[in-house]
């Protein structure tokens, strides 16, 4: 079969489309013939070779979610998933290839109504977002903050966050063209990629005219709040402690990403300045929620998208051997939601 490896860490170039023996599935797995296969954010920063102090190696083969059609069952698996449509969950690496065996208790039936692509959009990056909202505590009528909101956890977090009645959901971005279709999402300010309001027009958005041709600028970012009760960081890196000036007394930051990298060993000191302000900041991740609670969640996002509840936001969809192009897109914030890889 074919499937991409990290033939070498650094740049998207390192990427390599290789032959490798069909997968057996081993005892409790199933085999899924891969029809979409998601890009997510982590995937990049395994290749780039930030984490290989982790263990991650040359030679793996990234991804983290398929969907497809189940072909074959290991030991103890029910032998009638085999022709049925199927989302599955590799773990951190595995997914860009044709077959791929896959825990059954990670597997999901997808419906009819839903396309492999848009199981691969929403499968992790929903079930994270909505217990990363959770986790935050956010109540109906508070105010939040999403850092970096362009990428798949970002589109998703923008509609979950409306959904909840948010009273405010702003956006950071990198361009003016990103932030209207984070307002059709349900956004209702855009601020630059610091969290500023550009009433200049130049600045962090490279000089153009920030506002100009994305609407009114009511609701864009000159009314922005002036703090946030809730800070959802997918960015995290050197400028995330700047954003604790940004929550309102009892706030809460969660970082679910680390794009752009760990932040500066020191910025807790920034928490201990504002001791009297009861500033909160956790790391979430969905791993340490139960497979059980992480299912039922999967199951209502399915259903909701294919009501059209929930808008799976895709960017490209582009052939496996395409893997160091959706990478490239990745790497320079072209993306806007989901790329999809397919065999």
């Amino acid at each position: 079969m074919k499937a991409v490896e990290i033939r070498k860490y650094g740049s998207p170039e390192g990427l390599a489309l290789v032959d490798r023996p069909v997968p057996v599935p081993a005892e409790g797995e199933v085999l899924i013939a891969t029809e979409a296969i998601g890009v997510g954010g982590v995937d990049a920063v395994i290749r780039s070779g930030a984490m290989a102090s982790y263990g991650f190696k040359e030679g793996l083969i990234p991804g983290s979610e398929v969907a497809g059609t189940v072909t074959a069952v290991g030991g103890g698996v029910d032998a009638a998933w085999i022709g049925r449509r199927a989302w599955g969950f590799t773990g951190l690496s595995g997914a860009y290839a044709e077959r791929v065996a896959v825990p059954i208790e990670e597997v999901m039936a997808i419906p009819d109504a839903l396309s492999a692509d848009d199981a691969v959009t929403v499968g992790t990056s929903g079930v994270t977002t909505h217990f990363a909202l959770s986790h935050a505590h956010l109540a109906p009528g508070e105010k939040v903050l999403i850092r970096g909101a362009g990428g798949s956890l970002g589109t998703l977090l923008v509609q979950h966050a409306a959904r909840r009645g948010a009273g405010a959901v702003a956006v950071t971005t990198s361009s003016r063209e990103r932030g209207a279709r984070l307002r059709e999402l349900g956004a209702t300010h855009v601020l630059d990629r610091a969290g500023e309001v550009d009433r200049e027009g130049v600045g962090a958005w490279e000089g153009v005219g920030a506002w100009e041709g994305v609407g009114d600028r009511e609701g864009v970012g000159d009314d922005a709040p002036e703090g946030y009760d809730v800070i959802i960081d997918i960015v995290t890196g050197p400028d995330m402690p700047s954003f604790f000036d940004k929550l309102n007394p009892n706030g809460r930051l969660v970082a679910i990403g680390i794009v752009a990298g760990a932040p500066p060993a020191d910025f807790g000191m920034k928490l201990i300045a504002a001791f009297q302000q009861s500033l909160t900041f956790a790391t979430f991740s969905a791993n340490t929620v139960p497979i059980a609670d992480r299912r039922t969640v999967r199951a209502e996002q399915f259903a909701a998208v294919t009501r059209g509840e929930l808008r799976p936001v895709i960017h490209d969809v582009l052939p496996l051997a395409q893997a160091p192009l959706a990478h490239h897109k990745m790497d320079t914030g072209e993306a806007f939601g989901r790329i999809v890889l397919r065999p």
